[in-house]
């Protein structure tokens, strides 16, 4: 669950404004002063700040300097009236990520914090791919070692260096941020701007905007003018994720700014030059896309200069015991654990099992498998009872008596399944919350959902 604080003197609005807030699933706080809101962000670090300009005391402005020096990535949405439009501004070049004019809609602000934290996110995985590509000598360690993804190594080391447009396409898992990273690491505009947009996780009615930027006044609330992905990129690389999601109205604009190299905001009259290289991601068959007319086929025909499929993880079972030793190694280092190794049958589990989540689900069960070792080997056991074929005794329904017992009770066959799949969710997240010492944001991340989706988990279960 996201925190929100709002640093505002006005009561009224605070309160109907955290009453809404908290609706939307949010855990809010509030603070009259600059002094109470500095104290509360050292202790607290919000996810999201809005912060009023005009304050008894300490105004916003000079808050906002001192939440930087705290924390020079803190998200502040700045909060001002119609006269304070400047100051809003020079809040912004301070690193204040927006302004909204008082009065405001709540579905206003609701909107600005959504796209704060999708902003926030879409870099934090920059940084992690950053990070996991930063010993360029082994890039094949990343993927495996089979002969089908050192076939997507070499198509992607040769054509790194080139400005052509690459699309990456394969099942959500399989690697494509990783592939894309690989390329962005071996090629000649590694340290210049890197931008990364999820096509995916725009509203259709944000998606010019947030590509191609807007013009102060283009449409209700455009307060300023505000760079798109394409200027933010210009010199480096964009990187457009689920690109199958574009509406076409979208695909003719990008069609334009990818042929022309320029790009015009919206509202704007001018255009804008551009040198952005692209890489594209889709889970989705782009051809087949354009055959079904979802997909415009001239802008196909535009990006489909180099084009790297990435195999599924169950057509190359080879690089699974390669794959699990690694995230095994990083698993260890993030936990402070000591697993060595795998046993015969635990190995023999992951062969046999299909991987329909390819990578990232072989990645998260073999985190999740050395949070529950108690040894130094992790069992079969250990695993998910997906990967295993089997339910497992380790939730609270040791046997079959178990679930005889409760069909004595007078419980039907759906009922028994929802307590025993309940009982099993109650029984992980316990455990995996007192290995993380009760961090409910590690929790979230080890079993792969978010912390909106685990604090409604333990209200629903109770746990305390």
């Amino acid at each position: 669950m996201e925190k929100i604080l709002l640093v505002d003197d006005d009561e009224n609005m605070t309160f109907f404004l955290s009453e809404f807030l908290t609706e939307k699933g949010y855990e809010v706080e509030t603070a009259q002063t600059g002094e109470s809101a500095l104290e509360i962000i050292k202790k607290t670090s919000p996810d999201i700040i809005i912060l009023d300009i005009r304050l008894p005391g300490m105004d916003g402005i000079t808050i906002l300097r001192e939440i930087m020096k705290i924390d020079k990535d803190a998200l502040v949405i700045m909060a001002t009236a119609y006269g304070d439009v400047k100051e809003a501004v020079t809040a912004m070049k301070l690193g204040a990520f927006h302004y909204v004019t008082k009065p405001f809609l709540n579905d206003e602000i609701n909107i600005l914090i959504e796209k704060a934290l999708r902003n926030r996110n879409l870099n934090r995985e920059v940084e992690s791919l950053r990070k996991q590509i930063a010993e360029k000598n082994k890039p094949e360690k990343v993927t495996g070692e089979s002969p089908k993804i050192k076939q997507v190594i070499e198509q992607a080391r040769m054509v790194a260096p080139t400005d052509m447009t690459v699309i990456l396409q394969g099942e959500s898992g399989t690697g494509k941020e990783v592939i894309a990273g690989f390329i962005l690491e071996n090629s000649p505009r590694k340290d210049k701007p890197f931008v990364a947009l999820d096509c995916g996780a725009i509203p259709d009615t944000l998606v010019e905007s947030e590509l191609f930027g807007y013009e102060k006044g283009a449409f209700t609330g455009a307060n300023t003018v505000k760079e798109g992905a394409f200027e933010r990129a210009n010199g480096g690389t964009l990187f457009l994720d689920e690109i199958t999601n574009l509406p076409l109205d979208a695909q003719a604009k990008l069609l334009r700014a990818v042929q022309q190299k320029e790009v015009r905001h919206l509202g704007g009259t001018s255009s804008i030059g551009v040198d952005v290289r692209l890489i594209i991601a889709t889970n989705a068959d782009l051809a087949e896309a354009v055959r079904e007319r979802k997909f415009r086929q001239d802008l196909y025909h535009r990006l489909n200069e180099f084009s790297i499929v990435l195999p599924l993880l169950k057509e190359r079972k080879e690089d699974i015991p390669v794959l699990a030793m690694e995230f095994l190694n990083e698993a260890n280092e993030k936990l402070n654990k000591e697993v060595r190794g795998f046993s015969g049958p635990a190995m023999e589990a992951l062969l046999d099992y299909s991987w329909p989540g390819n990578v990232r689900e072989l990645k998260n069960a073999v985190t999740r498998a050395v949070l529950l070792a108690e040894s130094d080997t992790i069992e079969r056991d250990d695993f998910p009872p997906e990967v295993t074929g089997k339910s497992s005794g380790l939730f609270g329904i040791e046997d079959t008596e178990d679930v005889f017992n409760l069909y004595d009770s007078g419980l039907s066959l759906l009922e028994i399944s929802k307590k025993v799949s309940e009982e099993a969710e109650r029984k992980l997240i316990e455990k995996v919350l007192i290995e993380t010492k009760n961090n409910k944001s590690e929790t979230a991340r080890l079993l792969g959902i978010d912390r909106k989706s685990l604090y409604s988990k333990l209200k629903s279960l109770e746990i305390q």
